[in-house]
């Protein structure tokens, strides 16, 4: 009996040392992707330290007496906050930038929105392709399974890509001043004004910042009439919300079956929110005599087109959103939540993660089990990615909103809407920015500078770390609901 029990076939699996399972390289292998921290200069923290030093430049820049028409040293919350809006691309101020800021003021501002613009759309690509270039065929990340991204991926020179990145974006702004230039011909005497309301203009357009230095006009109420001016404003608005891939592909001219998921879904997303956000605008605001002043029914959508393109990432505004409707600014606070693509200028989750959360509830409600979309399914890891950054997102936004509401003696509709719009670094606002406290605007310059990095750098993070288990517990159901 002692002899039949040492031959079990059993004792012998068991007992057998497992030495393949569990060689050194292999368990190397499992592990070699889940540093997240590392120092190197590929790591996603790389644009946090590039930001940094961005607005702590911009902010010594703006300190400074020249920079101001007061001919004194801006106070040092003054010059971080308007630095932290212009780099992050938001456009919320304390001051009337037109009234308060010297021309070299402005020109700093300038210069920190085309760096905060050409920076992130080159960082977050370089970043993209660099991170990529890690993961072997198998591990990644569906985003980049493009073809775009592919050839990006595949190029030998990462320094030529990121130039491009930042050409194309040189490029659509030049084109877009001369155009600006034309347009303002008749508002301005000095042609050198008119030439710096153009570059002024075009900067902060394409790269949905929101600041304008045009006189005597709160935002863009000089072109409440100007529809024309508006739409194309609203453009390139536009065109900024797109990322580099996006763009790229749309240059191709391919058809929409042609097209690669990812570039379906920013397209499909971002204008059905344009349609939904034209139509609730239109008619929430229709019978709100301060909103459209008069306007006929023709010149009420194209203003209603043009506030859900810039309110939903840029921040311009033709109206006083003082003056709107509460559940129209419910809305728009949605909607720049959402925010537009990503590696784009725009902030927000993403409408590419947007996207995935209202296909995985449209999955969930019909009973099925895995995400699908345009012939294509989507991994569950990527489904769990969305997810997660959403709601951190919508904690972070909502503890921000307790702070302002404890340190300050606002609504806590009025703080939430503003901290949104700092959140999706769009800039929209009810004119409670100025009357901030130091503390407020400090909370308000860190969840711009959140808004502004947090998404892609979370992102990032979550992508590079892939962690395979050497085992799995057995399921147990819970119940939902």
């Amino acid at each position: 009996m002692q002899k039949s029990s040492i031959i079990r076939v059993g004792d012998k699996v068991v007992r057998k040392p497992r030495t393949k399972e569990f060689e050194t390289e292999v368990i190397a292998e499992s592990f070699s992707n889940t540093s997240v921290g590392s120092r190197r200069f590929e790591s996603p923290l790389l644009i946090i330290y590039v930001f940094g030093f961005i607005i702590s430049l911009g902010t010594l820049f703006l300190w400074l007496p020249i920079s101001n028409n007061n001919d004194e040293f801006t106070p040092f919350i003054t010059a971080l906050f308007t630095s932290t809006s212009a780099a992050t691309l938001t456009g919320l101020v304390t001051v009337n930038t037109s009234e308060y800021w010297s021309f070299f003021g402005e020109i700093t501002i300038a210069i920190l929105m085309f760096l905060g613009g050409a920076t992130f759309m080159s960082a977050a690509t370089f970043l993209l392709v660099v991170v990529a270039q890690q993961f072997t065929s198998s591990n990644q990340l569906v985003l980049w399974e493009n073809q775009p991204i592919k050839e990006m991926i595949g190029s030998s020179n990462i320094l030529r890509i990121t130039i491009q990145v930042a050409a194309l974006g040189v490029i659509i702004q030049v084109g877009a001043a001369i155009f600006y230039y034309y347009r303002f011909l008749p508002l301005f005497e000095s042609n050198g004004d008119v030439i710096w309301q153009s570059i002024f203009l075009s900067i902060s357009s394409y790269n949905n910042a929101g600041f304008t230095v045009i006189p005597d006009s709160p935002s863009l109420s000089l072109f409440f009439q100007d529809h024309i001016t508006l739409l194309f404003i609203a453009f390139m608005i536009f065109l900024g919300s797109l990322s580099y891939p996006v763009i790229l592909e749309l240059l191709k001219f391919k058809r929409f079956k042609r097209l690669s998921l990812d570039t379906k879904l920013v397209l499909v997303t971002t204008v059905s929110l344009i349609i939904i956000g034209t139509l609730f605008f239109f008619i929430t605001e229709s019978g709100n005599s301060s909103t459209f002043k008069g306007q006929n029914t023709l010149e009420r959508i194209s203003t209603s087109l043009f506030q859900s393109i810039s309110g939903r990432t840029a921040g311009f505004s033709s109206i006083d959103f003082s003056e709107t409707r509460e559940y129209t600014n419910i809305l728009y606070a949605g909607l720049m939540f959402i925010g537009g693509a990503s590696g784009s200028v725009a902030g927000g989750i993403k409408v590419t993660t947007f996207a995935v959360i209202v296909l995985a509830i449209m999955t969930a409600s019909r009973g099925k089990t895995h995400v699908e979309a345009y012939g294509r399914e989507i991994p569950n890891s990527l489904v769990v990615r969305a997810f997660s950054l959403s709601f951190i997102a919508i904690m972070f936004i909502f503890t921000i909103a307790f702070l302002l509401v404890i340190t300050e003696n606002i609504t806590y509709s009025k703080v939430l809407f503003e901290v949104i719009s700092a959140f999706g670094t769009v800039g929209l606002s009810t004119g409670i920015t100025s009357s901030l406290s130091d503390i407020g605007q400090l909370l308000i310059i860190f969840t711009m500078f959140i808004g502004r990095v947090g998404p892609l750098t979370i992102a990032l993070a979550l992508g590079r770390s892939r962690y395979t288990a050497l085992y799995r517990y057995s399921e147990e159901r819970i119940r939902i609901g």
